[in-house]
């Protein structure tokens, strides 16, 4: 049984390690210029503080893309897997979104970013 036990240890060590909150958030630098953590400041992109259970397109104050709003009109709500896909490839997820930015290709650092998105103030 003790066998068991430390070998679900070891193959659960990757994936504790891919949800690494302190290195997404040195991911976020990439996102800094345009995004801030709190929940009132939008700057080129609207702000990411309450980004969790929001829906898509409905920062008030915020200029979205046509695009974006008619995602959230429809339906996508930012959850775990929603952001993941988005922020691999943005205009994949939402064709037509503002966001000029090309997406987060490594694994690791994408899970440890939505990770740090996770515990931003709500």
């Amino acid at each position: 049984m003790k066998a068991v036990a430390a070998a679900a240890f070891v193959l659960a060590a990757p994936v504790a390690h891919a949800q690494d909150i302190e290195a997404g958030k040195v991911v976020f630098k990439k996102c800094v210029a345009c995004h801030a953590t709190d929940t009132t400041t939008n700057k080129v992109g609207p702000h990411l503080g309450d980004v969790i259970g929001r829906m898509a397109g409905t920062v008030e104050g915020f200029n979205y893309s046509r695009a974006m709003k008619e995602a959230g009109a429809a339906g996508l709500v930012w959850d775990e897997a929603h952001l993941t896909e988005y922020l691999v490839a943005p205009k994949a997820k939402v064709p037509g979104t503002k966001m000029a930015f090309a997406g987060i290709k490594k694994p690791d650092e994408l899970a440890n970013l939505v990770a740090y998105l996770k515990i931003l103030p709500e």
